[in-house]
């Protein structure tokens, strides 16, 4: 991960909640996956992102996730649960998982999804004591400092708490809900050079939607799409059992759908079963 982001051209990462939407994505052929709390939340509760989901949670899927797939996991990681002492056990935790980096946000506990209104961020000097608790705990892991400061506290404010996360020692910052392409442009202007900056698109969020190439020329090494495959299943389940409650058949949607055989071969049970043919 350190090395890829060492190149100019940006990291695209798409949103994943599972070990099988991590396979296909990984199919797909991406080069890292971003594990994301909302979806979490979404997918495994089936409620809003408002600090419902705990460490365990998070934890028993990323190491579900990296089980199955070899692609590096970015893995949201709210704000680490707790207080400094909880955060280390987080990072400790999901780096015993796989996690190839750990996402750590300055929201007061529980947080909300940052692109929700109503959200409140912890003194900065906490924040700096959380971040150097991860950093002390991390043996390998890369630690990526979020901000939610801008609703709360404004743009300057937001742009100087990323700064004292750097200074921290963090891998790179994300700065959450940028609203209009001039403050996308005043964040890279600030940090693009220094550090690798997070763009995150949230279809229907506070921040306008671009390509990985747009943002990428603006200067963001990372770019994640984290809620946008759960909207995307919600969406198609939503057709699927419609017509099936209104058909009583599935055959409607044999075209949008794969076979027994199909699936069989996504998550590759002709190798699984030659396999285990091997010790027989």
């Amino acid at each position: 991960m350190k090395q890829r982001l060492a190149e100019p051209r940006p990291l695209l990462a798409p949103g994943v909640y599972d070990a099988l939407s991590a396979l296909i994505a990984e199919q797909a052929g991406f080069e890292a996956l971003y594990l994301s709390g909302a979806s979490i939340a979404y997918t495994r509760l089936g409620r809003s992102d408002v600090g419902l989901t705990t460490f365990p949670e998070v934890q028993d899927t990323l190491a579900r996730i990296t089980e199955r797939v070899r692609t590096p996991v970015i893995v949201d990681g709210d704000t680490g649960f707790g207080n400094a002492l909880n955060v280390q056990r987080t990072v400790r935790g999901f780096e015993r998982a796989g996690a190839a980096m750990v996402q750590l946000e300055d929201q007061t506990f529980p947080k909300r999804c940052g692109h929700l209104e109503g959200k409140a961020v912890v003194p900065v000097a906490e924040m700096c004591g959380k971040l150097r608790a991860a950093l002390d705990a991390r043996e390998r892991t890369l630690i990526l400092a979020r901000t939610d400061a801008l609703a709360v506290e404004g743009l300057d404010a937001a742009l100087d708490r990323a700064e004292a996360y750097l200074d921290c020692g963090v891998d790179a910052l994300f700065i959450e809900a940028l609203r209009t392409p001039a403050q996308m442009d005043a964040a890279c202007a600030r940090f693009a050079h220094r550090v690798p900056l997070l763009a995150n698109m949230v279809e229907g969020g506070q921040t306008p939607v671009q390509s990985a190439a747009e943002l990428g020329e603006r200067g963001f090494r990372i770019v994640i799409f984290p809620g946008g495959t759960a909207r995307a299943v919600a969406h198609t389940l939503q057709g699927y059992y419609a017509s099936l409650a209104q058909q009583g058949t599935t055959a409607p949607w044999r075209e949008r759908m794969l076979d027994f055989d199909g699936l069989n071969a996504v998550i590759g049970t002709p190798e699984l079963l030659a396999d285990g043919r091997r010790y027989e």
